[in-house]
């Protein structure tokens, strides 16, 4: 087996390396490095957690540590991610790399201010991490250009098609310079990401290591054909069982609720989908990565960028659409050569979608038809005693208190100046409280705030929030819950 030094890696890389447990070079690593680092064009296909980020890392650092220095608004390398974890988890592998380099490394996404962002530029950074939206802002308004650009990575590129970005990545790799080396690395290589390298790789090395579709021999897949009323139950004894987890719904909405529900039954849980904003989604995942949350509830585009070696247990709670969206899934687990379980609840109406799911995926799961939590497959599944150690409470992030059921309240000046207005809206006295000829009753007017609404919980008087004639929505949320029946809440989303 070929080690770091053989490849060509230079020794203080391997150094910064060693103190991670990261000793030995994984497939898509030995099989890509000698070329790349040698300066070529290199697409690579690798399964999501077979070493793909320190492929692209370990040559990008190894050849601007000898180079220039970058100039303002300039920067000397760019790497495309799709989404913001994926962003950060990346630097976060990448900044040991860069000790005592003098090199330095920015991360460009929206969902965030974008003054810091424009101040690093204007100072000059050497290596941008970028996703393309924000990027492309930037640059059209002057405070970034892709000239200098040496070498320039796309990761995950069959991600980046399934959420439609290419065309602003097309426009991206068309702004650096065409003598620039650039890595493609995607765990998958469709007709899309196929056209993209055709169409800006040169004379590219083609490397395939744990793909996509090769069996991961540490993985072990289950199928629990259930009862819809039993879901939430049988969910909970498994997420209970010691270990991290990672549950995944098809909708933002679901995952909420379903984050909820689990935080009421005592499981210590966080959620991530692009609902959040940026400091709750860091805040979320920085419990998770130390272990104050033990459940991780997701949804497919915002976990792409989860990046955690001793996830134990992935759960399908809603199964994917897809076989793609299975397998990413599933590479939360069984990562850098770690055993790992996966489970897809199935109801009875889902047979055939799973069944064609899995042998898309190309995988064989033991299916087990399960009645409650007390069947014997569930401690084979996720062995040892189950505890709940009660919810997760988040502390409270800036300018915030928190509330019950986890809400919070705005301390900014900005929200004490609307809870002011709101006060001064509704007045005071007999004639505040009397509802003017022809407004209807229990109902607010248009244009006064508030008016006759309650405060406590959000919640509305009875018949409010409904089209006329109809009743609640099946699915609708109740203090802030979910209906154990379908996670999803029968919602359509976009899941991002």
């Amino acid at each position: 087996m070929s080690s770091f030094a053989d490849l060509g890696v230079p020794a203080r890389l391997i150094d910064a390396l060693a103190p991670q447990g990261i000793t030995d070079p994984t497939p898509i690593q030995t099989a890509t490095l000698p070329d790349s680092l040698a300066g070529r064009d290199v697409l690579g296909r690798g399964r999501t957690g077979s070493g793909k980020t320190y492929a692209f890392l370990l040559p990008m650092v190894a050849r601007l540590a000898d180079g220039s220095k970058a100039r303002p608004k300039a920067p000397r390398a760019l790497i495309l991610a799709p989404t913001r974890e994926l962003v950060g988890q990346i630097v976060e592998s990448l900044e040991p790399l860069l000790a005592g380099t003098g090199l330095t490394v920015r991360t460009i996404f929206g969902g965030v201010g974008q003054n810091p962002q424009v101040d690093a530029l204007r100072k000059g950074v050497d290596i941008v991490v970028a996703c393309p939206g924000r990027l492309e802002d930037l640059i059209k308004q002057g405070h970034c250009t892709l000239g200098s650009v040496e070498i320039t990575v796309i990761d995950e590129a069959d991600h980046m098609a399934d959420l439609g970005f290419l065309p602003g990545v097309r426009r991206l790799l068309a702004a650096t310079p065409r003598n620039g080396q650039r890595l493609f690395f995607s765990a998958t290589l469709d007709k899309a990401v196929d056209a993209l390298v055709k169409q800006f790789l040169t004379n590219p090395v083609t490397h395939e290591a744990d793909s996509a579709q090769s069996p991961v021999a540490t993985m072990v897949h289950h199928v629990l054909h259930i009862e819809r009323d039993q879901r939430l139950a049988i969910l909970t004894d498994l997420v209970s069982a010691p270990g991290r987890t990672v549950v995944f719904t098809r909708t933002k909405h679901g995952a909420k609720g379903l984050a909820r529900q689990l935080n009421r039954e005592g499981v210590p849980a966080v959620e991530l989908h692009g609902n959040l904003g940026q400091n709750a989604r860091t805040r979320n995942m920085d419990a998770f990565h130390a272990g104050d949350a033990t459940v991780l509830v997701a949804t497919d585009i915002a976990a792409r960028g989860i990046h955690v070696d001793d996830v134990t247990l992935v759960i399908h709670a809603d199964p994917p659409s897809e076989h793609k969206a299975y397998l990413h899934r599933s590479g939360r687990t069984a990562r850098a050569g770690n055993e790992g379980v996966v489970v897809t609840l199935m109801t009875s109406d889902q047979t055939k979608d799973v069944r064609d799911l899995t042998r898309a995926a190309g995988i064989n799961p033991t299916t087990t038809r399960v009645s409650g939590a007390s069947h014997p497959i569930m401690n084979e599944i996720a062995p040892g005693e189950r505890f709940r150690g009660g919810a997760f409470v988040p502390a409270p992030m800036h300018g915030q208190i928190v509330k019950a059921e986890g809400e919070t309240r705005s301390e900014g000046a900005n929200a004490q100046r609307k809870r002011r207005r709101r006060a001064a809206g509704q007045g005071s006295g007999a004639g505040a409280a009397a509802p003017k000829q022809g407004q209807r009753q229990g109902g607010p007017k248009a244009g006064v705030p508030n008016a006759g609404a309650p405060k406590s919980g959000g919640t509305k008087p009875s018949g409010q929030g409904n089209r006329s004639g109809q009743g609640a929505r099946t699915g609708q949320r109740s203090s802030g819950g979910h209906s154990a029946a379908n996670f999803s809440g029968g919602r359509r989303s976009s899941g991002r």
